[in-house]
């Protein structure tokens, strides 16, 4: 075989590829737990969790819960990431207990008990259903709401933020679009023009101007440290950014510690208090 047979054959196998993993996108990108799938005991957490059942507006039943707290002044409306469902989140839902937030976790189409099956527009969809629900069902004000996203969660934690008002984000281990994930997963191949998912944060971010604070692992073995600054760089003031040194994509929380907490907690206050003294 020539060199240049050789090049095709190669060639020809890349481009097979390609259209393979095009093929195979959603199976790529979400990585769904149903139920029961996860731990559902709710005995097995000191947590006191309202099941929480509400409507996407294509009339996709999604699940979720809302955990109070007695003396909160802020929610942390929460945007998990692509893989499990809400019960992989209990350690960090506990840890985050003195900071004295309600919290409401809910699960995108197809994750827990979450009808349907997942996809750009529709875990949209399911966001803005979740951020009603806490403004219309639980009354809670939107001064009051701080948008938290992790990972892909990010991506819809900054859709909504773009669409509604909030007290403030949190972004953690978040890329700036499909496209630069394509390019870090796959670098030899140009899928990221050929992939249908967006997930555009990076031009999103750049008109927001709610509070925002980015927090990032240094060792991130999934989201590169370098695709989260790339993400602060482009976005509008205000902003801070965070590093959790020798953290990876799922334990900036465990390396974190207790600076971690009190990172969030600082940020919390400061932009809760801000808009109460905004609307006093």
């Amino acid at each position: 075989m020539s060199i240049f047979q050789a090049t095709g054959v190669v060639v020809l196998f890349l481009v097979l590829y390609g259209i393979f993993l095009v093929s195979c996108e959603r199976q790529i990108i979400y990585h769904p737990y149903k139920y029961p799938e996860g731990n559902w005991n709710s005995s097995s957490s000191a947590v006191f969790k309202e099941d929480v059942h509400f409507t996407a507006g294509d009339g996709t039943r999604l699940h979720g819960w809302y955990i109070p707290s007695a003396k909160a002044k802020a929610t942390l409306l929460w945007f998990h990431g692509n893989a499990g469902n809400i019960t992989h989140r209990l350690v960090n839902i506990e840890m985050l207990k003195p900071l004295n937030l309600n919290i409401f976790i809910f699960d995108y189409r197809g994750y827990g008990k979450s009808e349907g099956v997942p996809d750009e527009k529709g875990i949209y969809s399911d966001s803005q259903a979740a951020y009603d629900w806490l403004v219309k069902d639980k009354n809670i004000l939107p001064g009051e709401i701080i948008l938290f996203g992790r990972s892909l969660g990010g991506i819809c934690a900054i859709e909504m933020a773009s669409t509604n008002p909030a007290a403030g984000i949190i972004l953690e281990s978040v890329f700036p679009s499909a496209r630069r994930m394509a390019e870090k997963i796959f670098p030899i191949l140009p899928l990221g023009w050929a992939i249908k998912s967006r997930f555009d944060a990076i031009s999103k971010v750049r008109s927001l101007e709610l509070p925002k604070l980015f927090i990032h692992g240094t060792q991130d073995e999934i989201v590169p440290y370098k695709l989260g600054r790339e993400l602060f760089s482009a976005a509008a003031d205000p902003k801070i950014f965070y590093d959790i040194q020798g953290a990876g994509h799922n334990d900036t929380f465990l390396i974190g510690g207790a600076d971690y907490l009190n990172a969030l907690g600082q940020f919390i206050k400061n932009v809760v208090s801000f808009e109460a003294n905004k609307n006093s």
